[in-house]
């Protein structure tokens, strides 16, 4: 049987979370069977400078770290259902992947 994998990425995780929450609500309105949103591990990613721009005084850092969300959602293949999770409304600064699969 065919299905839908949906993979959703964002470093705000409110977002993610809301976005996971329609597609929910449309598979319980259509009644899809989902499996998901399976959470995936989170992407760290991390910058250490050094804080005085020259090499006097204390040697004291800034450290900055950006973390990456990652869901996944699995659909089965129903034409009205993917229809609905197409028109989702997508928040700025988050990326959704839908492809197909047997």
């Amino acid at each position: 049987m065919q299905k839908a994998r949906i993979k959703i990425a964002s470093t705000d995780i409110d977002k993610v979370n809301q976005v996971c929450d329609y597609i929910k609500d449309i598979a319980e309105k259509t009644g899809v069977t989902i499996r998901g949103p399976i959470p995936l591990p989170t992407k760290k990613l991390k910058v250490t400078t050094r804080r005085s721009p020259d090499g006097e005084g204390k040697a004291t850092w800034e450290r900055y770290e950006m973390r990456v969300h990652k869901r996944l959602i699995d659909l089965s293949l129903d034409e009205r259902a993917l229809r609905l999770v197409m028109r989702v409304p997508v928040p700025e600064g988050l990326n959704i992947e839908i492809e197909m699969v047997d």
